[in-house]
């Protein structure tokens, strides 16, 4: 098959394995990992993985299948950074979903779900081993039965949306407890949405790390 992975960030926590997986798959299958929807050229597959973009129409003619996987149990969920709402609302499962892309945004048939657990304690690096772990699943499904596969329309029913986080979401207040922001702590990525403090008039920067 020839297969496109289209991934904005090199930077993502997702990236290194998706290189793992082309290293693992490229004697069977083409495989071409790029940054921006103007690399794209045709295929069978073309897999929207981390991707900040809007594929239009005319690209998305050029493949068979085009493939996401979102971090909600869809049509729950739709919409920004899911993992880091549901760890944030307190939640221990955190759902994967399989589907292909339609007009309106995380509505397209859906091919699988998945989903795992988290115990409470494990920090943004490790939750997002876990989800880039079962995103190489849900891609190996979309491999293995794309000849088979029988994709189920999304229902209206239970339909949420997220909103976007921004840079000023990982502010802590200085007034709680480390316990009442430990979900925000855990989340926050050190190196592109760092948890932050204001005092004095001065910006602190405050990580978090096993030892």
């Amino acid at each position: 098959m020839k297969i496109t992975i289209l991934c904005s960030s090199k930077n993502h926590p997702v990236y290194s394995h998706l290189l793992r997986w082309i290293d693992e798959n490229s004697p069977s299958h083409e495989i071409s990992l790029i940054e921006k929807s103007d690399e794209i050229d045709s295929g069978d597959i073309l897999f929207l993985i981390a991707c900040s973009e809007i594929i239009n129409e005319d690209l998305q003619n050029k493949f068979k299948k085009v493939l996401c996987v979102h971090e909600s149990d869809l049509p729950e969920g739709k919409g920004w950074s899911p993992c880091v709402h549901y760890v944030l609302n307190g939640k221990n499962k955190i759902p994967l979903t399989l589907f292909e892309i339609s007009k309106k945004i995380d509505s397209g048939d859906i091919w699988k779900k998945t989903s795992f657990e988290l115990e409470g304690h494990e920090l943004h690096d490790e939750i997002n081993n876990l989800v880039s772990i079962h995103t190489i699943e849900l891609m190996n499904f979309a491999i293995k039965n794309f000849n088979s596969v029988k994709p189920m329309p999304q229902s209206n029913i239970g339909e949420s949306f997220f909103p976007r986080r921004f840079p000023s979401d990982s502010e802590l207040d200085i007034n709680k407890s480390i316990l009442e922001q430990f979900n925000l702590l855990r989340i926050a990525d050190e190196s592109r949405y760092p948890c932050f403090f204001m005092h004095n008039g001065h910006r602190y920067k405050i990580t978090i790390r096993k030892f």
